[in-house]
């Protein structure tokens, strides 16, 4: 039984690979077209603008907003697609420590816990690689 438990790991890994990817996704996205807006806006960066005044606010340069953005929206591409997985989780670990401490910790573990759980998600594939259907495997960077 272990052995054919053994042999689902890299599904498993491209499952946790492609959730995080998505949910990192869609996080960027908000970020960059909040809810609400639509897409007719006067300014269209106005959401970017809007996430990077947000971020100056917890007292961290106001830069940061895009690494955050970047990280979030491309990097969950790239991770969804099985791209530079690990380097890319390496970064929304990263971004997600700032997130756990400067946004969700005060809210306590119920406000916390996607966080915490899209954290670890990351951590496993930093320690991992990409998993099964990944382009890392495809062009031998995994």
């Amino acid at each position: 039984m272990i052995r054919s438990l053994n042999k689902l790991q890299p599904w498993a890994v491209a499952l946790v690979r492609m959730v995080l990817g998505l949910a990192m996704l869609l996080a960027g996205w908000d970020k960059i077209i909040p809810a609400g807006t639509g897409l007719h806006r006067a300014h269209p960066l106005a959401g970017i603008e809007s996430f990077c005044h947000f971020v100056a606010g917890l007292g961290l340069p106001f830069w940061l907003g895009y690494v955050s953005i970047a990280t979030e929206f491309v990097g969950g591409a790239c991770v969804l697609a099985g791209l530079l997985t690990r380097f890319w989780s390496f970064l929304i670990v990263g971004n997600l420590l700032v997130a756990l401490w400067k946004v969700d910790l005060r809210h306590g573990y119920r406000g916390s816990e996607y966080a915490l759980a899209l954290l670890v998600m990351a951590l496993l594939l930093v320690t991992s690689g990409s998993g099964a259907l990944a382009l890392d495997r495809r062009l031998g960077l995994a």
